[in-house]
Parts: structure tokens; sequence; C-alpha cells
């Protein structure tokens, strides 16, 4: 039996894992991390070494139990329209069913987004024969609000393909603004009754300083890159993101769901590794900050592990910055 995790220890050491998306489903702690193959292939911008091909999904009753791997619970295999590249996924519940929403390669190499279902929250989970129409780029993040209509939040640079939608259609050749133009942000849309479909087209996200003035592209301490999350706390609408060349995770803040949300702060300072993407859940009376690093391989960039640890507010609302590693 394992034993349980410590916070910022990993959750599992017997794979590798990244991108945790954490709910809490029929009381107990679910975590949905894309699976890092234990490859030596070389890195580059494109991300071509995040080469994943399935997800395990893990599970807790609670922070003082053993972390569960249920298993290989969706394969690219399964996936009719998918080509390569399981990355970043995350899950939902609605209709007595769970989702699993997860980006991919199609066969023509465009990041797409899909959806797969399972009745219960472990798997494994049947994916849809098409993507989602109208879906590109990567890191699918969903949340379903009080009044219970559920936002899909999604997009990343480079690799993740963003700048390339600019226009609308897919431009291979796209370059993203001037530094000095305002930042790209993250995609918006909002999924139908069955979470299945976009009821609209996808709206970017405005993110603004103190002033109401955009994040400019060249603001990398800032601006959007990837991993975007979405969670409200006392009334407020919370957008987290990877500042990705800078390394840290940072939040926005609104009143609304799609914004626009305003810059407010770092919560997570530079781990091991270039990448960095996590959730926030709250599990009973506390808010927890799931994550990864690249610890449990001594730093190899795509072998990364799964960690959490807890996340504290103070009394403004604001979210106090976290070293990973004091």
């Amino acid at each position: 039996m394992n034993k349980p995790a410590q916070p910022k220890e990993p959750l599992v050491t017997h794979i590798y894992t990244a991108d945790p998306s954490a709910h809490v489903f029929e009381g107990k702690i679910y975590i949905y991390p894309s699976h890092d193959l234990d490859h030596d292939g070389p890195s580059n911008d494109n991300g071509d070494q995040y080469a994943m091909e399935d997800y395990h999904i893990l599970s807790m009753d609670d922070f003082n139990s053993p972390c569960v791997d249920h298993g290989e619970a969706l394969h690219l295999r399964d996936i009719p329209w998918a080509k390569q590249q399981l990355w970043a996924p995350d899950a939902a519940y609605k209709n007595d069913t769970y989702y699993l929403f997860f980006p991919a390669r199609d066969k023509e190499n465009i990041f797409r987004l899909g959806v797969a279902t399972s009745s219960t929250p472990a798997g494994p989970f049947t994916a849809q024969e098409n993507c989602i129409p109208g879906s590109y780029s990567i890191d699918p993040a969903v949340f379903i609000d009080e009044d219970n209509k559920a936002y899909i939040y999604f997009g990343g640079l480079w690799g993740g393909q963003l700048e390339k939608w600019q226009t609308g259609t897919f431009l291979p050749d796209a370059k993203g603004p001037a530094e000095h133009e305002p930042a790209l942000g993250p995609r918006v849309a909002v999924l139908s009754d069955d979470m299945l479909t976009f009821t609209d087209e996808p709206q970017e996200i405005k993110i603004v300083d103190e002033e109401g003035n955009p994040i400019l592209a060249g603001d990398e301490d800032r601006r959007y890159f990837e991993g975007p999350w979405v969670h409200k706390y006392n009334g407020y609408y919370y957008l987290s993101y990877s500042t990705g060349t800078t390394h840290c995770l940072v939040y926005a803040m609104s009143e609304h769901p799609q914004g626009p949300y305003v810059f407010k702060g770092t919560i997570l300072t530079p781990v091991i590794g270039w990448t960095t993407h996590h959730s926030i859940v709250q599990f009973e009376d506390k808010w927890y900050l799931f994550y990864h690093d690249c610890s449990l391989s001594d730093g190899v960039n795509h072998k990364r592990c799964v960690k959490y640890t807890e996340l504290t507010y103070n009394a403004d609302g604001t979210i106090q910055t976290i070293d990973p590693y004091k």
C-alpha cells in the first residue's frame, strides 16, 4: 500500500504525470493528469518531446489517504479522429455523466479538443468519434457555474498553436503579436447542455492591468501563455494560468466568467523544469493547488510529477504566493 503523499512531494512515482486537473467527485479527490512517456528524445519549442498516448486517473479519499492509480482510462488508439499527443486534460460532471476533455493533434497535425464520457469518475472513458466542432489549440478547462452553465477555457502558445488562429482559421505561418501589442488571451466558449459542442464561437478573454490597460505580449511576467483554470471564490471568478517563458503560475480576477479579468499576482514561483501547469480545488473547508515539476526525473522537461499544496487567500480575496520548495 502506498503511503499518503505529503505536500510538495510527488503524488505517484511509478509513472510520470503532469498537468493535474483536480476535482471533488463523490466525496473524493480525483486528479486528471497527462501521462508523460519515459523516453529520451530531444526537446524543442514545438513540444514534440511531449508525446503522451494515454490518460491515467488518480484519486485520494482525502489528504491522509494513499493516491490510487486507476489505470489506463483512455488511449490514443481509441480516439478515431486523433493522431498524436494527448496533452493536458480536464474533467466535469453533468447529466449523471463524467466528461473527459482533452487536446490532441488531428490527422492534419492541427490541435483540436475532444471529449469522452464515462459513468464513473475513474473511467474508463469512451471518446466521441469526432473532435468538438470549431475547437482548436490545447489545455481545455471546464468550469460549471452555480446556474449550471458550463464554460470551456482553452489555448496555448507555441506548440499549442494559438497564434495560428488569430483570424479564425488556421494559418500555419502566423506569428504572435509584437511585444508592444496586446497579448493573446485564452479562449472561452459556452458548452451545450449535453457538453459535447460549443453553443457559440469561442471568444478571446481580455486580461488587463489595474488601470484597465491590456497586458502586452512583451510582458512575459504577466501575459498569458497556456494552462487556463477558472474557479470561483467569494463571488469572484479567478483565471489562473502559466506565463510559459518566465515559468510562473499567475492569476487575474473578474465578476464575470468570460471576463475581462484584472491581473492580480503570482500564485506559484518557478518549479524545476520548463513547463508549469495546475488546478485549484476546494476540499472540505480548505483550498489546494495541484501542480507539477520535474523533480522526479532530476529535471527532464518531459518527465514530470504531480504535486499539491494548500492555497491561502488574503482577506481581500487575493492569493498568497507559494514557493514550491519552501
